[in-house]
Order: structure tokens, then C-alpha cells, then sequence
């Protein structure tokens, strides 16, 4: 069982950056492929962005180059970086946990929402 815990979420202005940070527990976390998803509202969650165990990293297109996603085993995070946010970035914003050993498991945080307007 893993445990995912947000933290990071806000209002910022078009321009802005954010971080979101995402703590996890009760596994091996060097061990687990970690991503970032959101949902708007009326809208399907959607992957912002990943990054596997081996530390390759995929992004969705409408933010790639804004967002960065890094993780610290060490101190069993995931963090995202998020520049120049502009209204459409508004959502809850999730973390998000897959095994390595086992890709048919998923945890999920309880989610933060992330606001941008003016």
C-alpha cells in the first residue's frame, strides 16, 4: 500500500510558476513510477507529466517545456515545477504512484487544486 500526500496548490496569475510537491510512504519509492495528472472541471483527467523509476520523463504537450517533474528518493518526493501557468493549467492537480513489479496498481493523492487568473 502506498500513501500519496499533495502539497503546493494555490492561486497564481497568468505567468506565474508553482510547485507542487507530493510525499509518499509505505513503499519503496525508488521502486515506483510517480506522475502528475488533472482534471478540469467538466473534463477528463488527463497526464501531465511522469517519471519512471529509471528517471525518463514524458510530458503532455500543452505543457511541455513549462513543467518540470523530478523525484528524490531519498526523500521519497516527486515535485513539479510548473512556469509561465496560464488559465487553461487550472485543475486539481493529483499524484500519482504505478509499481514497478506491478503495472496493473494505482494510488492516487487526494489532489490540489491549482487556480490561474488574474
Amino acid at each position: 500500500q502506498v500513501q500519496l500526500v499533495e502539497s503546493g496548490g494555490g492561486l497564481v496569475q497568468p505567468g506565474g510558476s508553482l510547485r507542487l510537491s507530493c510525499a509518499a510512504s509505505g513503499s519503496i519509492f525508488s521502486l515506483l513510477h510517480m506522475g502528475w495528472y488533472r482534471q478540469a472541471p467538466g473534463k477528463q483527467r488527463e497526464l501531465v507529466a511522469r517519471i519512471t523509476a529509471f528517471d525518463s520523463t514524458i510530458y503532455a504537450d500543452s505543457v511541455e517545456g513549462r513543467f518540470t517533474i523530478s523525484r528524490d528518493n531519498t526523500k521519497k518526493s516527486v515535485l513539479l515545477q510548473m512556469n509561465n501557468l496560464q488559465p487553461a493549467d487550472t485543475a486539481v492537480y493529483y499524484c500519482h504512484a504505478q509499481p514497478l513489479m506491478n503495472s496493473a496498481t494505482n494510488y492516487w493523492g487526494q489532489g490540489t487544486q491549482v487556480t490561474v487568473s488574474s
